[in-house]
Formats: C-alpha cells, sequence, structure tokens
C-alpha cells in the first residue's frame, strides 16, 4: 500500500486526500490536495506537484487533466501528486506564501520545525524522496514565457546527463540548463540521486490552454518514456539555452515589441522600443548577443531600469 497523507492505495487502486502541513491562524488544519494512483503492476514511482507558486495556475490545469485519465490498471508503478503545493499563496492568488513572505521553491528540502514555507517543502519533499523521477509543474509567473523545462542541477552535476535525459522526454522544445538558486525542488531532488526537472508551461493569469496542453502531453510522455505506462516516445531534438540576457527599460514609457517569444535574434537586432503616451520614440533596446526571444512582461508600461524581457543565450541542440 502507498500512502500519501489521507490518500491510500493498494495497487491497482486510487485514492485522494489531503496531506496536512500546519494550521491556519484559527487554528482549522492547512491539508494540501493530494493524490496516489498505485499501478496493478511494478514499475517506477513519478511525483508530480504543481502551484509551487501560487500563482502559477498551468500547473494545476495540467493535473486536472491527466489524474483523471491515469488508469491503475494500465499503470506499472506509482503517481503521486500534490495538486497545489503553496497552500497560502494559491488561496490568495499570490506568488509567496503570505504566511512567511517566502518563495517556497527557495525552501527545498525544508524542515519538520521550521517556518510555514519549510514545513510545506519538508512534507512534500519527503513525499517525493523515495521517487525515482520528479516533475515540478511551473509557469513564468505572469509574465509572457515560452514553454520550456528547467534543469537547475548544475552541469557538473552528477545527474545532469538524468535530468537532461528527463527534461527531453518531456519534450517542450525548449530547455533551460542553467544551476538553480538553493532551496529549488529541481536542486534538491537530484541531491538525493532523483532526476528531477521543472517544466515552465508558459505564462499566463489564469490558464492557457496552449502550454497546458503542452504539459499534459509532456507528462504522457515521461510516463510512457519511463516504462509507467505502455507506448513508445520517440524523442526530438530540443533548443537549449544556457543563460540568459536580461533588458530593462533606459526610459519610463510605453514598449513596444520587435521580436516574438521563440524568434531568432542577433547582436544588434532591436528588441523593443520605448514610447511616450503619445507615440513618440523615446528609446531602442537591441540585443547584445546572438540568442532565443525567450520572455517578456505582459504589461505595456515601465519605469526607468524596469524588467522589459529576457533572451536565452549559449544556444544550442541535444
Amino acid at each position: 500500500m502507498t500512502t500519501l497523507g489521507t490518500a491510500s492505495a493498494d495497487p491497482g487502486e486510487f485514492d485522494t486526500g489531503r496531506l496536512t502541513v500546519g494550521e491556519m491562524r484559527d487554528g482549522t488544519a492547512v491539508g494540501l490536495p493530494v493524490a496516489v494512483v498505485n499501478g496493478e503492476r511494478d514499475g517506477k514511482t513519478l511525483y508530480l506537484q504543481a502551484a509551487s507558486d501560487g500563482d502559477e495556475l498551468n500547473g494545476v490545469g495540467v493535473l486536472r487533466r491527466v489524474v483523471p485519465q491515469l488508469d491503475p490498471a494500465e499503470l506499472a508503478g506509482e503517481v503521486r501528486v500534490v495538486g497545489i503545493t503553496n497552500f497560502h499563496a494559491f488561496q490568495v492568488a499570490e506568488h509567496r506564501n503570505p504566511i512567511d513572505d517566502t518563495k517556497l521553491n527557495r525552501a527545498y528540502p525544508g524542515s519538520a520545525n521550521g517556518s510555514s514555507s519549510e514545513r510545506i517543502a519538508h512534507a512534500t519533499f519527503s513525499a517525493a524522496e523515495d521517487a525515482d523521477l520528479i516533475l515540478d509543474l511551473h509557469q513564468g509567473s505572469t509574465s509572457r514565457m515560452i514553454n520550456e523545462v528547467r534543469v537547475r542541477c548544475g552541469r557538473h552535476h552528477r545527474l545532469h546527463s538524468d535530468c537532461l535525459e528527463l527534461a527531453k522526454a518531456f519534450g517542450c522544445g525548449h530547455v533551460l540548463d542553467q544551476k538553480g538558486p538553493e532551496g529549488q525542488l529541481a536542486r534538491a531532488g537530484p541531491s538525493e540521486g532523483i532526476p528531477t526537472v521543472d517544466p515552465e508551461l508558459g505564462g499566463a493569469v489564469g490558464f492557457d490552454e496552449e502550454s497546458i496542453q503542452y504539459g499534459v502531453d509532456g507528462v504522457f510522455n515521461v510516463l510512457r518514456y519511463y516504462g509507467l505506462l505502455d507506448g513508445d516516445v520517440e524523442t526530438e531534438r530540443q533548443t537549449r539555452a544556457k543563460d540568459f540576457d536580461r533588458y530593462g527599460s533606459p526610459v519610463g514609457g510605453i514598449v513596444e515589441y520587435k521580436q516574438d517569444l521563440g524568434d531568432d535574434v542577433r547582436a544588434g537586432d532591436t528588441l523593443f522600443e520605448v514610447t511616450d503616451v503619445f507615440g513618440t520614440l523615446k528609446a531602442t533596446v537591441t540585443a547584445d548577443n546572438h540568442g532565443i526571444f525567450w520572455r517578456s512582461r505582459r504589461l505595456p508600461q515601465v519605469a526607468t531600469g524596469e524588467y522589459v524581457c529576457s533572451v536565452g543565450t549559449d544556444v544550442d541542440s541535444f
């Protein structure tokens, strides 16, 4: 039998429940929604979680489509799911946990006796630490971003090639291969010997259907590639960026982009212009290096020095 919080499933069974991670200010228990799909046959264990950042909802959209399609009779191994990880931030549609003003994906592997975020990180990591594979479903917050998978363990890590293989199996088409900050699940997992990646499924306010479909396809690609479900997966070459150039605005005004997400840009190409509210040109910003137009802010108005866009650089394919 596999147990995750109050969800328990013998081989061939499916169950949902709650994983208690503390209490609200009035003493009400805080329970994360969890599910266990235990296959009839032996196989690998996949751990999935979404909404580590409370305003990143595309991962929730993925899970609500994936989980109903998982039949224990067809599954070899098991799938463990935490549907909403950053409970407090999700309730108020914010990025960070408002209880301790912390970004949850900087708190792994967490602490059983720590802050609110550290306790959530500890509880969810405890559910994942004996898995064979981890997918931590994210998105580019509310900014506009291409669909990508992030490999965050660092290129000198012993599990780097395994994490790259997992990213390629997921198959978004773009991979960011750059060591992440301390406390990310995609770093804590490989440190425990578990290939872990961080699919960043676009960016949206609410659900983005295209990005959600990328995520659904990616999860089923992983399930088939690693033998949890029958079926073949033909992996395709992925475009990989190993670094970012970030661009801010030199002036205040209204941004007009000259590149679309995913465009190939060359040094000297215009990325965006800034005008005043009457359309008079105030500034033109060009690319410093060759790369891919990767991410941009959603709102057009900017102040001097405010972030506008990013270009993925040091690009190759694998």
